[in-house]
């Protein structure tokens, strides 16, 4: 089942606990950041809204005693988005309570599937499926997902990575 619009937005008001993502992709080519990426290559400021209604969100998510994380998976160099968000979106993420990881693969194997996806309440999983340019294709929600599965490749990512802070580019 595809998911788009309310009944996406239902899955991150509506869960009761956590919120996980597997970020593997080099570049996420995403309309609503279009602007703001093309002003962090030409090396502008960062505007003081960036990212606002994302921390919103994860500000409420917390707030309400819930969890919001991410591994963000890497490999050197860093794409110009990979840089993009270590300077613009991720340490504002943190602030406002999300816990991001980074898992740099430049040198390692750790076997993770090459799939974005959230899980929700370690219960509820949802492919995020890209084309090659990093442009969303869909959200798919996973009817049976084998959570065994995605459970082992959270606890794997997890621990494998590194806190943002403690990440060295």
């Amino acid at each position: 089942m595809l998911l788009d619009g309310e009944p996406w937005a239902a899955t991150f008001r509506d869960f009761t606990r956590s919120a996980w993502r597997l970020e593997v992709q080099p570049t996420y080519t995403m309309p609503a950041e279009a602007e703001n990426f093309a002003r962090f290559l030409r090396g502008e400021p960062k505007p003081d809204d960036h990212n606002a209604n994302w921390h919103g969100t994860v500000r409420d998510t917390v707030a309400s005693g819930k969890t919001v994380g991410r591994v963000r998976v890497v490999r050197q160099p860093l794409t110009g988005y990979q840089r993009y968000q270590f300077a613009w979106g991720i340490p504002g993420n943190i602030r406002v309570g999300e816990d991001i990881r980074i898992l740099d693969l430049t040198n390692e194997n750790v076997d993770l599937p090459r799939q974005d996806f959230w899980m929700f309440d370690e219960s509820i999983v949802v492919h995020l499926n890209y084309r090659s340019d990093g442009t969303q294709i869909n959200r798919e929600l996973i009817a049976e997902p084998n959570l065994a599965q995605y459970l082992m490749w959270r606890d794997l990512a997890s621990e494998s990575a590194v806190p943002f802070r403690a990440h060295r580019t």
